[in-house]
Order: C-alpha cells, then structure tokens, then sequence
C-alpha cells in the first residue's frame, strides 16, 4: 500500500504541473495556438494508446524476444506456470533472449495479454530458486498493472513535453512577445520537460520497489530475489562463454523494461528508471529478516 500511494504522490505532483501548464498557456498563447496545441496533444495521446495496446508486440522486438512453446522449454514453463500459479494470475507467454547476458522483463497491457522473457544467461547461470525471484517480480509487474500505470505517466510527460515546446513557438508570434513571454516561453520548454522526466522516472523506481516486494512475497522467499539481483550485480561468478551476446537492457529505448538496468543514472540517481541495485537488496534482506526467514 505504501508504494501504491508514493505513486499515486507522483501521479498528482504530474498532473498539477499539467494544470500549472495549462494555465500559462490561457496567458500566453491566442486562439489560433489553441487549435495548435490541441492538435499536438491529440498526437501525443494517439502514441501512447498505440503504444499501450500494442506494448507487448514492440517490446518482444525491439528486444530481439523469441516466444517459445513448452516443448521447447519444459523448464522454463515449469517454473513460469508455478509462479503464475501462487501470484493467481493467468499463465502468460514465455519468451527467450538469446543473449548470454543474465536479466528478464515483462510486457502486455493486462494479465491476459501478458508475456514474461528472460535471458539465455540467466537459465544456464541461475538457480531455480533465483529464477522463480526473477519470474515472480516480473509476474508482479503484471498483477500491479505496471504498463497501463508506465503508459499513463509516459502519456502525461509526453504531452507536457509537446505543451511546454509548443508554448515557446506560439509566444515568438503571439501578442505577448515584448512582454517577456519569449523568454518564459523558453524557460518552460526547458524546465517542465525536465520536471516531467524526473518524476516519470521516480515513478518507474519505485514501481520495482513494489515489484520487489510483492515478488518475494508471491515465493515467500525475500532472500532467494535478493541474491538474485546479487547476481545480476556482477558479485557471484558466472558460467563463461566464448560469445557473450549484446546486451538488450543497455538501449536507452528498451532499458527501464528489464529487471536490472545501469542505464540513465545521473546526480543521485534521479535520472535512472531502476532504483540501485545494493538498495534493492538490502530491502529484501530485511523483508527476509521481519519475516523471521
């Protein structure tokens, strides 16, 4: 409950910017950049309904994603079917990465449209115990509907990025250029993006808190997800291979999908869509030890 209202926090701190917004552009802008701007958030909308619906289709290839049926791999769906089963949600696809490179991500725009990948890497060098913490917080990311909330902070930015540029071109012809709109009008199309961006990505870390959490909690077992991120942190040895593969959670553009990222860090962090990993694994610990595991 907690991380829902954090959240939900972001979700109101977005849209009061977007009504700030709104309101220097009833100052500024004239009736011709009304239709203007009405027109740049139409567009907006229109990506992120496209993107949402068909979120699962360009995830699976943007990232090179195989689906596979159990016969080819009987392991894989033991293990997805298990967890799908204690988190009480449907049975979603199952999808390979071959890359030698050890992560996992979950895609679709509800459970039953749901799809959970991993890496090559991550079977051949994971535990069983470690991998079902893995599938259990991506199958979280399917039960706390992480994609339509995702969608809808990426569909706030977005239009907040297009409203706030769109402000700066109308008032270089607008009636209130010599009064200084020019210049609030570049300070906006500079500082509201910004603003939008870093509460879109505090939104993203803190959903992999919630999926942290509620993973270990579908397995019972904090520890076994703790170490796996341990893993995936470079601090347990792994089988070595000739060919490694690229690794598919190092494109800007796919990134925040994966369960580990180093993508996007900047001044403490607040530019990264994954909170670190040390933290991450200390909070499991420590569920472990409330636990009495």
């Amino acid at each position: 409950m907690f991380w829902r209202l954090r959240t939900a926090a972001m979700f109101v701190y977005m849209t009061l910017l977007l009504m700030g917004v709104g309101w220097l552009v009833m100052w500024l802008m004239d009736s011709f950049s009304y239709y203007f701007l009405g027109a740049l958030c139409a567009i907006a909308l229109l990506m992120c309904f496209v993107t949402y619906f068909w979120s699962k289709k360009f995830a699976l290839t943007a990232n090179r994603a195989k689906i596979v049926t159990e016969d080819q791999e009987p392991r894989l769906h033991a293990m997805v079917r298990d967890v799908a089963r204690r988190a009480n949600l449907p049975m979603p696809e199952v999808g390979i990465v071959e890359s030698m490179q050890m992560n996992a991500f979950a895609t679709g725009r509800n459970p039953k449209n749901a799809a959970v990948v991993v890496t090559r890497g991550l079977l051949m060098n994971m535990p069983e115990d470690e991998i079902r913490g893995v599938l259990a917080h991506e199958m979280s990311h399917v039960g706390n509907r992480d994609i339509l909330v995702m969608s809808v902070a990426s569909a706030i930015s977005a239009i907040l990025t297009y409203v706030s540029r769109s402000i700066y071109y109308a008032t270089l012809f607008g009636d209130r250029r010599n009064n200084g709109a020019v210049l609030i009008g570049l300070l906006a199309s500079i500082t509201v993006p910004f603003a939008a961006l870093l509460i879109q990505m505090s939104i993203s870390r803190k959903r992999e808190f919630l999926a942290d959490a509620s993973g270990a909690k579908i397995i019972n077992d904090p520890r076994a997800l703790a170490r796996a991120l341990t893993r995936l942190k470079g601090d347990v040895p792994v089988r070595r291979t000739q060919a490694t593969g690229s690794n598919p959670a190092e494109d800007y553009s796919t990134a925040h999908m994966w369960i580990s990222s180093n993508l996007g860090g900047g001044i403490g962090n607040i530019f990264s869509t994954h909170p670190p990993l040390d933290e991450r694994i200390k909070r499991l610990n420590k569920m472990a030890d409330d636990m009495g595991l």
